[in-house]
């Protein structure tokens, strides 16, 4: 789960790290307020769950509240196109609005669990304020990394060692050190996946102050953090992501036409590959979960309807915890009068096989079942 820079700024803060003077506005008037009480040139900064703002004009100076209230006007109820988003774009519905710093230097600091090492990673770089990507393809010697031992935690020496990799003077290693162990507290305290820090700017008067920030939770973890849980924007996924994350259903919309309704990850991953195998698009990955009952299969099938690139829908159901009869009378549930016609591969295996089936024979759907995956594809093309 990703939190908004203003978000992730927040939490930081909470951990001893320094934000430039700001407040947030979700209408132009509001950031007028805050413009005027900075008494300051300002930055005026889109809030998406998205990087690149800056290219994509999602990042103004601006020297008077009026300009503010305008920046904010002209950002407010639209949606801003980066290289991360895609050509639909993030929609703006607030801005932060910060005191201009004047900047010495641009650092990276950033937090990742590396699979490898099977240990968080603290991630440094001197050349900070572009995209770390960039940094990494081009000039992969400017990145420095310090495995941080979990049961000990990021130790005082390590912040040094990359404060003297980055050129910083040694009256200043210390407090960058600093800076990391706080980086760090947060994202263990949290369940971070990702703490970034880009840049962390060292200002004209010597302090580290942290110009933009983003933080990534782990979503497994979300049980234990509800308060963070309850700082999600669901207006930034699509209506579809929402509507299933909302519902508590694994699901991701991709670009084919094949709708695919399937109980557990891996066998939904299996589906996919299986799919594509096959010289068919997946629409979608779903899990509809292992425990699913009918309500939530219908949640699922009508999330995957809702879809308007999918033609036709493949159902691979292996009824362990979940019984093929719950997951038959969800998908009749969802499936109105006018969408009986919608071309359905089924595949149902396990327990209360011959129960789900009749089920969905019964409904008068237009239903081919198949034993298995292969069959699958190949009913696929001609269904």
């Amino acid at each position: 789960m990703k939190l908004h820079e203003y978000q992730a700024k927040a939490l930081l803060s909470l951990y001893g790290m320094l934000m430039p003077r700001g407040g947030v506005a979700s209408t132009p008037k509001d950031a007028w307020a805050v413009a005027e009480r900075l008494s300051a040139p300002c930055v005026v900064k889109a809030q998406v769950y998205a990087g690149g703002r800056g290219k994509a004009g999602g990042i103004r100076l601006v020297n008077t509240p009026e300009e503010a209230e305008q920046a904010t006007a002209d950002m407010l109820g639209t949606r801003l196109v980066t290289a991360q988003t895609g050509p639909e774009g993030a929609p703006v519905s607030r801005v932060l609005v910060e005191e201009a710093l004047e900047v010495e230097r641009e650092l990276y600091l950033g937090i990742v669990i590396d699979g490898q090492v099977q240990a968080p990673v603290m991630i440094a770089s001197r050349a900070g304020g572009v995209e770390i990507e960039q940094v990494a393809a081009k000039h992969p010697e400017l990145l420095l990394r310090e495995t941080i031992d979990p049961v000990v935690g990021l130790r005082s020496f390590q912040g040094r060692r990359l404060a003297t990799g980055m050129g910083l003077p040694v009256s200043m290693a210390n407090s960058l050190a600093q800076q990391m162990i706080r980086m760090y507290e947060a994202f263990t305290a949290k369940d971070c996946s990702l703490v970034e820090v880009n840049p962390l700017v060292v200002t004209r008067d010597g302090r580290l102050v942290a110009l933009d920030a983003k933080v990534t939770l782990d979503d497994d973890a979300l049980f234990r953090q509800q308060d963070m849980a309850a700082l999600r924007d669901w207006g930034q996924d699509s209506p579809l992501e929402a509507k299933a994350g909302q519902a508590g259903i694994a699901y991701v919309k991709l670009d084919g036409d094949v709708g695919c309704l399937v109980n557990g990850a891996g066998l939904a991953m299996a589906t996919m590959d299986t799919i594509n195998a096959g010289g068919h698009r997946p629409a979608n990955f779903l899990d509809v979960g292992g425990g699913a009952d009918p309500d939530r299969v219908a949640t699922a099938m009508g999330i995957i309807l809702d879809d308007p690139q999918v033609t036709r829908i493949l159902v691979n159901v292996f009824g362990g915890i979940a019984r093929c009869d719950d997951i038959a009378q969800g998908i009749v549930q969802a499936i109105p009068e006018a969408r009986k016609g919608v071309p359905l591969v089924v595949r149902l295996l396990g327990t209360k096989v011959e129960d789900g089936k009749r089920i969905l024979t019964e409904a008068g759907l237009n239903i081919r079942f198949v034993d298995s995956l292969r069959e699958a594809t190949e009913a696929l093309s001609t269904h």
